[in-house]
């Protein structure tokens, strides 16, 4: 048994079930994009958390075990993505990520947004024209230090 292992029985058993993520983190307490990406094999869950996703997905306590240790993280199988989804994304950083350094280096100086101290909200913008996606990130800025 891995970790992959896990994550495609959690996935099984939301298909089969007919279960939300947004449902899974109410009944974890947590964010439905941090749970959604623990569920996904990105996250490290403490006990009550495994606990709590391995009851929503009949999980043995082997498998709960699986949820606790930190995860090799970044799991495309690609260098390039090849889903159209998160091909998107890709494409949003080759075509935006020098302007978002370039601002962020402009308003903060030298470094880096922490993807660790990190926070996401994912919500549908209604809109007459098509609905939207809405995406905000938030991560705590982290200067390069000199020594």
């Amino acid at each position: 048994m891995s970790r992959l292992d896990v994550t495609e029985k959690i996935i099984a058993t939301k298909v089969a079930k007919g279960i939300k993520w947004s449902d899974v983190a109410t009944k974890v307490g947590l964010s439905k994009e941090w749970v959604t990406a623990a569920c996904l094999g990105q996250m490290t869950l403490d006990k009550k958390q495994a606990d709590a996703v391995g009851k929503i997905f009949g999980l043995s306590a082997d498998e709960k075990k699986w949820l606790m240790v930190v995860p090799y993280k970044g799991s495309l199988p690609t260098s390039v993505p090849t889903d159209p989804l998160i091909y998107r994304f890709y494409e949003l950083v080759s075509v935006y990520g020098t302007t978002f350094k370039e601002l962020i280096h402009e308003e903060f100086g030298d470094g880096i947004m922490s993807a660790i101290d990190f926070k996401m909200d994912l919500q549908r913008e209604p809109d007459p024209k098509g609905d939207r996606v809405s995406i905000t990130m938030s991560g705590k800025f982290l200067p390069y230090k000199t020594y």
